[in-house]
């Protein structure tokens, strides 16, 4: 299984990278993929589900959230508080990043960048889930990532690799690899894919570290 960090792949060269990272992977024989946020291009050549970041098109993540029929089936999968059987996995995401400000509003109230967010309904959605393998998350849990010697993480997150206990954590945002621990759960922080792709092995989850080939403009 393909799995992606960010992408920010409104940037020509950026996609460039995304394009080579998937024809890549499908020379491996890898056939669906994983992706953590700040994806920003939606038209992808392998079925795909990812996590919403803090840098999306907000009209399309909300189509997505309604399962807009009008999109076409080239359009990745949404996991925003939901999960899916794939490989023989149970995967799960919460979708946005963290704002004190907003987490207790209803998502029907956040316009504009505001719906960058996830709220406390969204939290408590994905919290009721259950069985979950691996869970995709925009922002990490405390105690993996520092950044300028900074410790960051998201009480949220903590609070659902708590009560859901998965086996793996897969994390954006950040644009550094990173590995760690939260409690019984392996958390990874990806590189970019303008660095990286990785590949998921389903039946260990072993995750292996491959360079994104260069692309000619």
């Amino acid at each position: 299984m393909l799995v992606l960090g960010d992408a920010h792949a409104d940037d020509p060269d950026n996609r460039r990278a995304l394009f080579a990272a998937y024809r890549d992977a499908e020379a491996r024989g890898e056939e669906a993929a994983l992706q953590v946020g700040d994806l920003l291009h939606y038209d992808v050549p392998t079925p795909t589900w990812f996590v919403a970041g803090n840098n999306e098109d907000f009209d399309v993540i909300d189509a997505l959230r309604r399962g807009d029929s009008a999109l076409t089936a080239s359009r990745p999968e949404l996991l925003a508080g939901t999960a899916v059987e794939l490989e023989g996995l149970r995967i799960a995401g919460l979708s946005g990043n963290y704002a004190p400000t907003q987490y207790d509003r209803p998502r029907s109230e956040l316009a504009g960048d505001r719906r960058r967010h996830f709220v406390r309904e969204d939290v408590e959605r994905a919290a009721n889930l259950s069985g979950v393998d691996v869970f995709l998350t925009h922002e990490a849990p405390h105690g993996v990532v520092r950044i300028g010697g900074r410790a960051v993480g998201s009480n949220p997150v903590d609070e659902l690799l708590t009560e859901l206990e998965p086996t793996l954590c897969l994390v954006g945002h950040y644009h550094r690899h990173v590995e760690g621990t939260f409690g019984e759960t392996r958390v990874v922080s990806l590189a970019p894919v303008w660095e990286s792709y990785y590949t998921l092995d389903p039946e260990t989850l072993a995750l292996e570290r491959h360079d994104t080939p260069e692309e000619s403009p």
